[in-house]
């Protein structure tokens, strides 16, 4: 191989490598509808929420007072948060080949009514909701669960 042959390799290869470099985190929905103020926080920021906004897992969406929004997850999941809440997207795996996968959350507080998607209709076990007080397995394909500090909510 010629000097001008090695250095152009080495150029392909440099430029692939960065090409490649760390992974790009998949969409795994997207806001479908908002009212009011809506956050995602994503990597250290906060972003306004807006129609359209993509979603990631590891995202946390947050709503303030009055505020609320509905989301649509990949395998047409629909997520529906309401006032004064905190919704982590923890996971969310899907193949639609094989219309299987697994989506995980967490309602840290406020309200979240959910009508399942493909996942949980063809593997119900492969959907859960944590909240501050109890692990929920979705074995239903529409639910609405509330979240709020025990501590707050007991004065």
């Amino acid at each position: 191989m010629s000097g001008n042959s090695k250095l152009r390799a080495g150029a392909v290869a440099m430029i692939f490598a960065a090409l490649a470099g760390p992974s790009i985190a998949a969409d795994i929905g997207y806001v479908k509808v908002v009212k009011g103020a809506v956050t995602v926080e994503r990597g250290g920021k906060s972003i306004p929420a807006a129609v359209g906004t993509a979603v990631q897992a590891g995202d946390v969406i947050r709503t303030i007072a009055n505020a609320s929004v509905g989301l649509t997850m990949v395998d047409d999941t629909l997520l529906s948060a309401g006032p004064n809440s905190v919704l982590t997207l923890d996971r969310l795996d899907y193949d639609p080949s094989m219309r299987n996968g697994r989506l995980d959350a967490t309602l840290g507080a406020g309200t979240l009514a959910v009508v399942s998607g493909r996942i949980a209709k063809q593997s119900p076990e492969a959907m859960t909701l944590r909240t501050p007080l109890a692990i929920l397995g979705v074995r239903g394909t529409e639910f609405a669960v509330s979240a709020h500090d025990p501590v707050l909510a007991n004065p």
